[in-house]
């Protein structure tokens, strides 16, 4: 991998990360394009924490409360206030519990690697049909107009939301896109849905990242430590940017809006494969 490649590699992570249009499906297709066969395993993770990086950044003063409200709840020393804050860690714990269930069954269906050579375009059309259902989901939801919203979701909602980051693991599927609708239709206030979304991918990208460890090899022998740094450096500058703009975007009930891309270029991806 050269040192361009790193770095497209990571401004497409930095941007498909948070603008719900699949930083994976994004991955792929670029990998694809490059005429590298895939993109080294945990090289695609270690720009997920890049990334992880800016979800930290943004949402510090909502993370360091609550690590607050946990510690002062181990210590049976928990304030009236903190009850909101508690419901929202239980929220969390049951959407990674939902999310680590549905990930680990859908993670080798999903895997290019599970399609024979010969086969694989077929791999690609998956991935470029699951960019319009996303960009569908997306117009969906920001039409979407529930008659009560809540700031903190309760332990069903917080499973909806945790099925659909596990069904994130499709690339083609965004992430953030189907959490953030999930979190509209499962009756989230727009501001919440964003913020719950980001908060309940950290656990997600740091078990990935742990899983991955054993790959260090593959790293190694695939990508040079300055492409790997170029590549995270890019990922986290634009992941940080896209992310506040797509907070901005969500509270202006503005996500219909990436379907104008999602939806033509899926087509015209899947059609383009189909003819291989």
């Amino acid at each position: 991998m050269t040192l361009l490649q790193s770095m497209i590699l990571g401004a497409i992570q930095g941007l498909a990360e948070f603008l719900p249009v699949s930083s994976s499906g994004h991955l792929a297709l670029a990998s694809y394009f490059f005429g590298q066969a895939d993109v080294p395993l945990l090289f695609d993770v270690l720009l997920h924490v890049s990334t992880l990086a800016a979800v930290l950044i943004v949402f510090r003063a909502p993370i360091v409360e609550l690590l607050a409200v946990l510690g002062r709840f181990l210590m049976r020393k928990s304030l009236p206030g903190d009850s909101s804050g508690l419901k929202m860690i239980v929220a969390l714990l049951v959407g990674t519990a939902v999310t680590a269930v549905i990930g680990f069954a859908l993670k080798d269906l999903v895997d290019p690697a599970s399609f024979d050579p010969a086969h694989r375009k077929w791999f690609y059309v998956i991935v470029s049909v699951c960019l319009v259902l996303t960009g569908v989901t997306l117009l969906l939801s920001g039409r979407f107009v529930p008659k009560k919203t809540v700031a903190v979701p309760s332990v069903l909602q917080a499973a909806i939301v945790g099925l659909a980051q596990g069904i994130g693991v499709i690339p083609g599927v965004s992430r953030s896109g189907s959490t953030i609708s999930a979190s509209l239709f499962a009756g989230l206030d727009r501001k919440k849905a964003g913020e719950f979304s980001f908060l309940l991918s950290i656990p997600a990208i740091l078990a990935a990242f742990m899983l991955e460890l054993k790959d260090a090899d593959t790293l190694v022998g695939s990508v040079s430590a300055l492409p790997l740094v170029a590549g995270m450096l890019t990922a986290f500058l634009v992941g940080l940017l896209s992310l506040k703009f797509l907070l901005g975007m969500i509270n202006r009930g503005k996500l219909g809006w990436f379907a104008a891309y999602l939806i033509p270029a899926g087509i015209a991806l899947a059609g383009y494969f189909l003819t291989l």
